[in-house]
């Protein structure tokens, strides 16, 4: 079946929604208002308030929100087959994801930038306060040591990968200081600078890899699981106009720049979809993903349909930049449409391959060898990208490969093949860094304000000691889990944290909307997405543990990971019942 038709189903889709809907919740039921002053504004003090343009805004929102997930989720969720995935990105983006994102991005904007725990606090209860911020300690570090094992696993041992991805960070010191101090206000100029040099780093990196000295971007998985998160601490510190801001908003222009690439590619190469729209596997027993469709298409694919990771970004670092309300909407519900519109095309590159093929790059040798099926292109693919693809597992190389592939039928791209490979590699790592920068900021604002509620002091932005020994803390925290942990141990619990997090998201944006909006039935736009995201999401939390930790403590290498996993799944569901419980007596009284 040609992909083109659910291409452009799919984009009618979001622009219909982004038109009507997300217009309806702006001046609706959110009243969205340019007379207000945001938070940026009020606060303005150069380090972490620092109001900007919508589009640099967008572009970092964008770059910190769309991680590993928007990628590597669809790919691996394609052992369902195209279906289950299509549908759940697209009607969870829309109505779920998009709102969510809208939804706590406003309410952090117009409270001074208060993170989600402290919002939660205000809306909710104290103890729904304090629960979220514990919750989201336990969300952030997992997600941070999920999304940096995908980019240890793509840029170990690989020069050409570790140069580019290096050379980023100059270039966004470098366009920091030159766009909001040797020309400020220059925006397009210093774009234009921005992106020659990052297309200069890329291709630079093919040309140190043939290098005599390459050897000295040649890292192992131990290093760089030491060297992301002493880079997350150094983001973390920084003032967020000098790293944090260029580099998330030059990284924007490679993203979209080659979705936009890739959504091209699809309309010309017209690429067929050779995987079944449901496969075998729907009723559970996958090689990849061992439960059924229902509830682990939702938990699989993340980012790219409904997120709580995004909520830690809207109620962290974005609020800070947001110079007027009308940009929110561009921002909140622009964005997630963006990031799932990367997911479809992810989808669009797994599914593209021979099922042989498919599951031969995702599961290792000795399980597709169980399986009864033949390669059928697998040989001339690992040709063709100078690579062995067999047993690639974790759904990176894979989507790589289909992009490489979809790439490489434009006429004149075929000997480029290699190249195209290598950069979508490239451009993996890229997304998901730029998310860890973002994300280690807002795990540091979160350990500040909760440990402030105690000493005081601790919670002072403006306080360097605190500020830095927080930073070295937290970097430790998901540094230990990246160096001690892989994609079987930390990326089943990223899913459920991660989806628990949205669930707590929404019910906080029920409330807020309960209190502040002009009719409560306005709330169904929260209210609705929150029931399906807690009941999918326990449920699946509930199966991980039977199904996919505690199997694994029989074996004394995976034993100590496993009853980890089963501990911090089992905490957060806790945390999850008391904010419930807390949520469910706030809508109570409010509804009285």
């Amino acid at each position: 079946m040609n992909a083109l038709p659910f291409i452009i189903g799919a984009l009618l889709v979001y622009a219909i929604a982004y038109r009507f809907y997300s217009a309806f919740l702006a001046a609706k039921v959110l009243s969205l208002s340019d007379e207000r002053v945001t938070a940026a504004v009020r606060h303005e003090n150069g380090h972490d308030y620092v109001p900007m343009s919508k589009y640099v805004a967008f572009g970092h929102h964008f770059a910190a929100i769309a991680g590993a997930g928007p990628l590597i989720g669809p790919v691996l969720a394609a052992q369902f087959g195209f279906l289950p995935g299509f549908l759940w990105i697209l009607i969870g983006a829309c109505l779920g994801g998009a709102v969510h994102d809208f939804v706590i991005l406003v309410a952090s904007t117009r409270n001074d930038g208060l993170s989600i725990d402290n919002l939660a606090k205000k809306y909710i209860t104290g103890a729904a306060g304090v629960t979220t911020a514990v919750a989201a300690l336990f969300i952030i570090v997992c997600a941070l040591a999920g999304l940096a094992v995908a980019v240890v696993n793509a840029l170990a041992e690989s020069p050409w990968g570790t140069f580019t991805i290096a050379a980023t960070i100059p270039i966004a010191l470098f366009i920091g200081l030159y766009m909001f101090r040797l020309r400020p206000g220059r925006i397009a100029e210093g774009s234009i600078i921005g992106v020659a040099l990052v297309l200069a780093a890329v291709v630079g990196g093919r040309f140190v890899a043939a290098q005599p000295w390459a050897h000295l971007f040649v890292l192992d998985k131990p290093t760089l699981s030491i060297i992301l998160p002493i880079y997350g601490l150094v983001a973390s510190v920084l003032p967020v106009w000098l790293l944090l801001a260029p580099r998330d908003y030059l990284s924007s222009y490679m993203k979209i720049g080659t979705i936009s690439i890739v959504g091209l590619g699809v309309i010309l190469v017209m690429p067929t979809l050779k995987m079944p729209m449901i496969t075998q596997f729907v009723s559970g027993g996958g090689p990849i993903v061992k439960g059924p469709v229902w509830p682990f298409v939702c938990i699989t694919i993340m980012c790219g349909a409904i997120s709580g990771f995004h909520a830690l970004i809207g109620s962290g670092t974005t609020p800070k930049m947001v110079a007027k309300e009308s940009h929110l909407r561009f921002i909140g519900y622009g964005a997630m449409l963006t990031e799932s519109f990367v997911s479809l095309m992810a989808l669009v590159a797994a599914t593209a391959l021979a099922p042989g093929d498919y599951f031969a790059i995702n599961v290792p040798p000795e399980v597709f060898a169980k399986l009864g099926m033949a390669t059928d292109n697998l040989a001339a693919l690992s040709k063709l990208v100078e690579e062995d693809l067999r047993g690639r597992t974790g759904g990176a190389v894979c989507m790589a490969v289909g992009m490489a592939q979809i790439f490489s039928s434009l006429p004149g791209m075929k000997t480029l093949t290699a190249f195209w490979y290598h950069f979508m590699i490239m451009f993996e790592a890229l997304f998901i860094l730029t998310t860890i920068d973002a994300g280690s900021r807002v795990l540091r604002y979160i350990a500040q304000e909760l440990l402030g509620r105690r000493f005081p002091t601790l919670g002072r932005h403006d306080h360097w000691p605190s500020v830095i020994g927080i930073s070295v803390l937290t970097a430790l925290l998901w540094g230990w889990l990246l160096y001690h942990g892989d994609v079987r141990t930390i990326w089943p619990m990223f899913g459920v944290a991660n989806q628990l997090l949205a669930a707590v998201a929404l019910a906080i944006g029920t409330v807020i909307i309960l209190t502040e909006s002009k009719r409560r039935v306005y709330a169904l736009t929260t209210a609705l997405p929150f029931a399906f995201v807690i009941i999918t999401t326990a449920w699946a939390g509930v199966v991980n543990i039977f199904s996919t930790y505690y199997p694994m403590t029989a074996d004394p290498k995976t034993a100590v990971p496993a009853w980890a996993n089963i501990v911090l799944t089992v905490v957060m569901l806790a945390l999850v019942i008391v904010l419930l419980v807390e949520t469910a007596r706030k809508v109570r009284a409010l509804l009285r």
